[in-house]
């Protein structure tokens, strides 16, 4: 993938936001357990930062992907994961399905103002027995008159106790799994929500995250987004965006890690020389930085793909099984050079491996990652082939 100027010009940009607006509020922000979204949302909107790629008829810049990707890869400044996460949840996983399916008068009464950042959006898909496992979600919206009425809940909901509205992937007939399931758009004023308390998570902490409830919420059938039936495949393609914004997000952020371990190592002395004179931890942050690379590379040749308008699903669940196994790795390992202070709750390196310790579990498990690439080289059992062969050999 080759950037442009304008591409540099445009990551700059957002790395100067995130320095000015996010990072000198980061503590108090994940002290608080929440920051203000529809305030940082508002001043992102007003710079273009939510809508890069989004359609210029409802307020966006209608650049290609790899634009977004530059954004992205900008908010590996933030000093923390959860305002990152919040704004990904925004930008490329609640609305990417509304914007490329969603009716004109559904877009402009819900993803213009989410582009403008005049409205928070979260996405709801998982439930607490249906996390991987999408197609096992419970959640239904039947049909009565003109209105869906929706009953279930949604588990550990980014955004979701200051989102305007959810994209929301419910049950709407009972045909298969895979064909049962559409994506509809949920005010979140609307009679019936309720909340629990923000949830006490090992990390994100900036980043208010909670379970809702539905009891006979009704919605109009007009929220639905596309075609009835459709939203399996519809959230398929959305997850395609998240998981690649999973690695975007965390490579800029895997290289200031490193830099802020290799600057405290040449500080810290032990043994009459500097920690990082040391050879063991040379070679290690050297070897960490080519890790980082080869997963620049291979989100780059992701990106380049998405541009292209090709199937991206094998290349992004490479990329973020490969961002969250590196995460851990790195963030492991440079705490250890760390030592003590590595240790400490608000030290840098431990709040990353905190906070990127979710990459691996969000947007699909490493092991539905596996799967899903097992599946498209070939190489993932088939349990009803598999029977046909044994009962034909058997006769």
């Amino acid at each position: 993938m080759e950037y442009t100027e304008e591409h540099r010009k445009m990551k700059s940009a957002v790395v100067k936001f995130v320095e000015a607006e996010i990072n000198p509020h980061v503590q108090e922000w994940e002290e608080a357990g929440i920051f203000p979204a529809h305030d940082l949302f508002k001043k992102m909107g007003d710079l273009g930062f939510l809508g890069v790629n989004k359609p210029e008829e409802y307020g966006g810049m209608g650049l290609d992907y790899s634009y977004q990707a530059m954004t992205i890869e900008a908010l590996g400044a933030c000093a923390c994961g959860g305002v990152p996460m919040a704004i990904g949840v925004q930008t490329d996983m609640a609305t990417p399905a509304l914007s490329r399916f969603g009716s004109d008068e559904l877009r402009r009464e819900f993803l213009t103002p989410a582009i403008a950042g005049d409205m928070v959006a979260c996405v709801g898909v998982s439930e607490a027995h249906a996390g991987s496992d999408v197609a096992n979600i419970k959640t239904t919206a039947r049909k009565d008159g003109d209105d869906y009425v929706i009953s279930g809940s949604k588990m550990w909901i980014t955004n979701s106790t200051q989102a305007d509205y959810m994209c929301m992937l419910a049950n709407t007939s009972d045909g298969h799994k895979h064909q049962n399931k559409s994506l509809i758009i949920v005010p979140m004023d609307s009679a019936g929500i309720t909340k629990s308390d923000r949830l006490n998570k090992l990390g994100q902490r900036s980043s208010d995250t909670a379970q809702i409830f539905f009891d006979d919420v009704r919605i109009p059938q007009r929220n639905l987004i596309g075609t009835e039936g459709a939203g399996f495949m519809y959230q398929m393609l959305q997850f395609q965006e998240e998981r690649l914004w999973c690695a975007l997000s965390l490579i800029d952020g895997m290289d200031r890690i490193i830099q802020l371990t290799e600057d405290y190592c040449r500080e810290r002395a032990a043994f009459n020389q500097s920690i990082l004179d040391f050879q063991v931890v040379h070679f290690r942050l050297s070897e960490l930085r080519t890790e980082v690379e080869l997963l620049r590379a291979l989100s780059e040749k992701c990106v380049e793909s998405m541009v292209r308008g090709e199937n991206v699903t094998r290349l992004a669940s490479m990329a973020k099984l490969k961002a969250g196994r590196l995460s851990r790795e790195l963030a492991d390992s440079c705490l250890q050079f760390w030592g003590g202070m590595g240790y400490m709750w608000d030290s840098p390196v431990s709040q990353f491996l905190r906070d990127s310790r979710l990459t691996s579990i969000g947007g699909g498990a490493d092991e539905v990652m596996l799967s899903i690439i097992s599946k498209l080289d070939g190489t993932l059992p088939n349990p009803k082939k598999n029977r046909a062969m044994q009962k034909e050999a058997a006769e």
